[in-house]
């Protein structure tokens, strides 16, 4: 089996120059980065200087009095994060896995999409569940509701970037209100007695980058940790992550601080590490297909060498474990859908050359009428039956 694909890719940090714009009213500072596209540099970040070391993956760390057992994040994904994927990178290695988003607006109370996201029956704690929207009131209210349900933390939705949050002035869009980011980050803190975190972007734009004053607002609100993908919501997952904004917040804030954005390989959570001075890393889409990566990750931080590459049959069985319990969370029927886009994902880290050869032989997994079928396939793959050169 081919190894892991890993991709550092660690170009792309705009220029030292940039500024956060946290000591000036109005628009940010951060001017002539020009479009997202633009964004990348040639330059190895590798060879930059950084702050220092970076913590130890496997050292606790405190959000308030919550105590996590490392430093690696599983970041919260709306459709993908849910109970099962959640529970799996838990115990694969996350210290904290984060909720899909609970949307705060009363009308969606009691939606069988609210009921799933609010489940964590049975999960390892601590339990931190996301809420998004843009009415003081409600936010408030989803956070005792998501308290009463047993969230040990409350984080904040600052940051998502998809259209149908931000028409409605949710998520990412907020970062253009700053009043009302903070009315709301105050609603929150002021309505629960557990820690409340915030998950933002570094701005709307490249030309109006005002991370360093959301972190300002964060902390006079109360959060208690910050965690940033280094992208502005116009860049969306486009371009690479950039890390110097969350550096240059890290000389100015002693807020706890988690970076976030394509990291996807042990070495580009320890270079995120020590370039940013950040205290722990929140890993998104890298985990998709490959929930071990949190494994992976805290044992080279350990050690600096890397684990060998999971042997198939090992990972064949994680992903049988993954599929029979999204079964056993959504039904047979709905489970069978939701399982393949995780399928696509283990084939896509498992044969990441595959080209047309993997397509095929997915459509065929996706084409499967039941559940029996569809692990049957899998287990024939893995097993080395059908072949990926016989499915052409």
């Amino acid at each position: 089996m081919p190894a892991l694909p890993t991709s550092p890719n660690p170009d792309g940090d705009p220029p030292a120059a940039l500024r956060l714009g946290a000591r000036h009213n109005g628009r940010s500072s951060a001017v002539g980065l020009g479009p997202c596209a633009a964004i990348q540099g040639s330059q190895d970040l590798y060879d930059r200087p950084h702050p220092g070391p970076a913590r130890p993956s496997g050292t606790p760390l405190r959000i308030g009095d919550v105590r996590l057992d490392n430093r690696l994040i599983l970041a919260p994904m709306a459709g993908i994060t849910d109970r099962p994927f959640r529970s799996l990178c838990r115990r694969l290695g996350a210290g904290l896995a984060v909720s899909e988003m609970l949307v705060a607006n009363p009308a969606f109370r009691g939606s069988r999409k609210s009921r799933e996201r609010t489940d964590h029956d049975g999960e390892p704690g601590p339990i931190a569940m996301q809420i998004a929207g843009n009415d003081p009131a409600w936010m408030a209210e989803a956070a005792r509701i998501s308290v009463d349900l047993g969230a040990d933390l409350i984080d904040i939705n600052l940051g998502c970037p998809a259209k149908k949050v931000c028409k409605v002035a949710a998520g990412a869009a907020l970062l253009r209100d700053e009043p009302l980011v903070g009315r709301i980050l105050a609603a929150v803190v002021d309505a629960v007695a557990v820690p409340v975190t915030l998950k933002t972007r570094t701005g709307w734009s490249p030309e109006t980058r005002n991370l360093g004053r959301i972190a300002r607002i964060a902390v006079e609100s109360g959060i208690r940790l910050l965690a940033v993908h280094g992208r502005t919501r116009a860049c969306g997952y486009g371009g690479r992550a950039e890390f110097d904004s969350l550096r240059m917040l890290r000389a100015e804030i002693d807020l706890p601080l988690v970076a976030n954005g394509d990291i996807d390989s042990p070495e580009r959570a320890q270079w995120a590490l020590r370039h940013t001075g950040a205290d722990a890393v929140m890993i998104g889409r890298g985990a998709r297909g490959r929930p071990w990566l949190f494994r992976e990750i805290g044992h080279y931080l350990a050690t600096g060498e890397r684990l060998p590459a999971p042997a198939p049959a090992w990972v064949c069985a994680t992903l049988l474990d993954h599929l029979d319990a999204l079964y056993g969370f959504y039904g047979t029927a709905r489970g069978l859908r939701i399982a393949r886009k995780h399928i696509g994902w283990y084939l896509h880290a498992q044969w990441p050359d595959a080209g047309a050869q993997g397509d095929t032989l997915l459509a065929r997994i996706n084409r499967a009428e039941t559940t029996e079928q569809q692990t049957e396939l899998v287990r024939s793959l893995f097993a080395g039956r059908p072949a990926l050169e016989d499915a052409a």
